[in-house]
């Protein structure tokens, strides 16, 4: 959100179309005429996304086997986040708190960075230098290199565990930006009904909603403010998707886009 209130949304690039495409498809593997396709949604010439693709393959990004592009192996774990954003796995919440505390006397920056995305990943977040805990609703597990830095702790505040959850995250801000995501996307789904235009619109402010949804710190519901939009946006989202996933599969489909 700008400071305005409005709503600035990341524009698509070559390589984000790329992305969003193969990230929201399964198995994420397509030919490159039906990437193209796809790029023409956007008005991206065919050499811009032949472009990226090149790069992209440079880059360790993708993979081209047989005439598809596919992604590789840290990008099919993006996507198992994605995934797991839009249906997170909860249990009943006893009020206790997970904790991990930094244990090892000496990281490289390249370990400290890891163990950032680690606890990202983890929807933990950060109390002081090295202190990281959440709610122990989730299901998930644990990952090795929060094993290999920190000890794991189980406990329960003194205070009031609501004020705790306020103080680790921004939930208002999250709120807000998750009501206008939620907001712009009905807008943009309406205007593809209506006339069939707006495609292009739907999808950037789909991927809007899922970058949003993988930032949930998907807390136990007595600890989130009154009308958190969570599930809602995560209903919205779902709803968008299989509109999407109806228009490009005729764009992805064998007599749309073969291999090229």
């Amino acid at each position: 959100m700008d400071d305005d209130g409005t709503l600035t949304l990341r524009p698509l690039t070559a390589r984000s179309i790329v992305l969003s495409t193969l990230l929201g498809h399964h198995p994420p593997r397509l030919p490159v005429r039906a990437l193209v396709r796809v790029g023409e949604l956007f008005s991206v010439a065919e050499g811009t996304i032949r472009v990226a693709l090149s790069r992209m393959v440079a880059a360790g990004d993708l993979e081209q086997r047989d005439g598809m592009y596919g992604l590789t192996a840290r990008l099919l774990e993006r996507q198992a986040r994605q995934d797991d954003s839009r249906s997170p796995r909860t249990r009943e919440w006893d009020g206790s708190w997970e904790i991990a505390v930094v244990t090892v006397d000496r990281r490289a920056a390249g370990e400290r960075a890891a163990l950032r995305q680690a606890m990202a990943r983890l929807r933990l977040a950060e109390l002081r230098e090295g202190s990281w805990l959440r709610p122990a609703n989730l299901d998930r597990p644990q990952l090795p290199v929060v094993r290999e830095q920190c000890t794991r702790l189980t406990g329960a505040p003194d205070g009031d565990p609501a004020a705790l959850a306020a103080l680790l995250w921004d939930l208002d801000g999250w709120a807000r930006r998750a009501r206008s995501l939620e907001a712009a996307l009905e807008r943009v789904r309406a205007r593809v009904r209506s006339d069939d235009t707006g495609l292009a619109g739907q999808f950037t402010v789909s991927a809007a909603v899922l970058r949003q949804l993988l930032t949930d710190p998907v807390l136990p519901d007595a600890l989130l403010p009154p009308d958190w939009p969570g599930s809602r946006l995560r209903s919205s989202y779902d709803a968008s998707e299989r509109e999407l996933h109806e228009v490009l599969r005729a764009y992805v489909s064998p007599d749309g886009g073969g291999a090229d």
